[in-house]
């Protein structure tokens, strides 16, 4: 979820456009994969989520390759400051 959400903070400062359901569709799917698992043990994305897991992992590799330094910091200072919060997550129900 770290490059996912670095992702979306990245995008958010003008780097990328992928759409804000390709995040969502992510993060519910380890959602419910975290639940699936201490449920009964299994840990397996849903075969649904992967293609969108790929599309958000090569928006990543692009960001990373085209976002100057101080943007990738700026976005790992954004993740630190969710991850102390109480949020459920960055990225916003509806854009």
């Amino acid at each position: 979820m770290r490059a996912v959400y670095l992702g979306w903070f990245l995008q958010r400062a003008g780097y990328g456009i992928c759409p804000v359901e390709e995040f969502r569709l992510v993060e519910y799917a380890v959602e419910a994969t975290l639940a699936r698992a201490h449920a009964c043990g299994e840990w397996r994305l849903p075969e649904e989520a992967i293609a969108a897991f790929e599309v958000l992992l090569a928006l990543y590799d692009s960001q990373l390759a085209s976002a100057p330094l101080h943007e990738v910091l700026a976005a790992e200072q954004k993740l630190r400051v969710f991850l102390a919060g109480t949020s459920r997550s960055p990225i916003p129900v509806s854009t």
